[in-house]
């Protein structure tokens, strides 16, 4: 019997069946849904420390020494609900940008795996192979470039709420905020609203560091212990975010800067210092030389840990325990 020719033998082949686009849709929803698990969590252990990086980002040592002495004047100052001063922007914040943000990641996952490095219709195609670690790290860079346009006003107004250290309501320029937002829009408009835009890009330019070692920590772990999927999930979050910001910190500094500068103008809240990006950092190095970018980092480190490990085990949780 003669041998089947070329197109008896690809008639014969089992193909795969495509993944209908209705499935995929539904599974995307699950990245949007669950990153709003991951936002409440990183809110209620993070922010504490956060407001102590960030008044140690924005004043120099003339008024916080460091870490424990900012910690310890905030609290006799204001109590305990100093250190969660201008918590309500990002808990509705980081619910939607921990939602925008995870969700638009296993998006961008799958479209970079199945448009760059595993197309379907390439001869090497092969639906089991996994995206390279680098593969992550672009998937976050995208991702982080669509959050920004949600992070920058609430890490904008979030900031200016920090900074405001008096006790007394009525000494603050702005009452929370829903007034920071009024006041600002009324003055500057979308634009000032916005201030700080360009440097919440640069910054989030950095995710390809913390989700390319999402994944090392993620597969070394996977492969290197028999630890639990929740807890994979807890150590690769938290390392990767150590990783993420130390390599990010720096930039965060210049950002932070520039989101409390003034605004000037009708809101009378001083004279605008910074114009442009390289103005700010050029302050920062001069007011603290090398040592400056990295003032405030130690709360940053210790908060890093647990509130994205807490995020990421919330996250997976929720991806695994939500319907297809």
């Amino acid at each position: 019997m003669a041998a089947p020719d070329l197109k008896d033998r690809q008639q014969q082949a089992p193909v795969p069946a495509p993944v209908p686009a209705a499935s995929q849709s539904h599974k995307a929803y699950k990245g949007f849904v669950a990153g709003i698990f991951s936002g409440i969590a990183k809110l209620a252990v993070g922010h504490p420390f956060d407001t102590i990086k960030v008044r140690l980002q924005t004043t120099d040592a003339s008024r916080f020494t460091g870490p424990l002495q900012c910690v310890a004047q905030t609290l006799r100052n204001e109590g305990v609900v100093g250190l969660y001063k201008g918590a309500t922007p990002p808990l509705v914040g980081w619910m939607f940008m921990d939602s925008v943000m995870l969700g638009s990641l296993s998006v961008y996952r799958r479209l970079v795996r199945e448009h760059l490095f595993n197309p379907p219709g390439h001869p090497l195609h092969d639906p089991a192979r996994p995206l390279p670690a680098h593969g992550h790290g672009i998937a976050g860079v995208m991702a982080g470039a669509t959050v920004s346009f949600v992070a920058a006003p609430v890490e904008h107004i979030k900031a200016r709420l920090q900074i405001q250290y008096s006790a007394k309501k009525a000494d603050r320029l702005y009452s929370g905020p829903v007034d920071a937002v009024r006041k600002i829009y009324r003055h500057h408009g979308v634009r000032g609203v916005y201030h700080g835009l360009g440097a919440t890009l640069l910054f989030r330019s950095f995710f390809f560091f913390w989700w390319g070692s999402y994944d090392v920590f993620s597969r070394v772990l996977a492969t290197k212990t028999s630890l639990s999927a929740p807890a994979i999930n807890f150590w690769a979050g938290g390392l990767s975010a150590q990783v993420f910001w130390t390599m990010s910190y720096p930039c965060d500094v210049v950002k932070q800067r520039i989101m409390t500068d003034p605004l000037g103008g009708g809101l009378k809240d001083g004279v605008q210092r910074f114009s442009r990006w390289k103005d700010a950092a050029k302050a920062v190095y001069k007011e603290g030389g090398a040592k400056g970018y990295w003032r405030g980092f130690l709360p940053c480190f210790l908060r890093a840990f647990p509130a994205n490990a807490m995020a990421l085990v919330a996250f997976e949780a929720a991806m695994r325990a939500l319907p297809e």
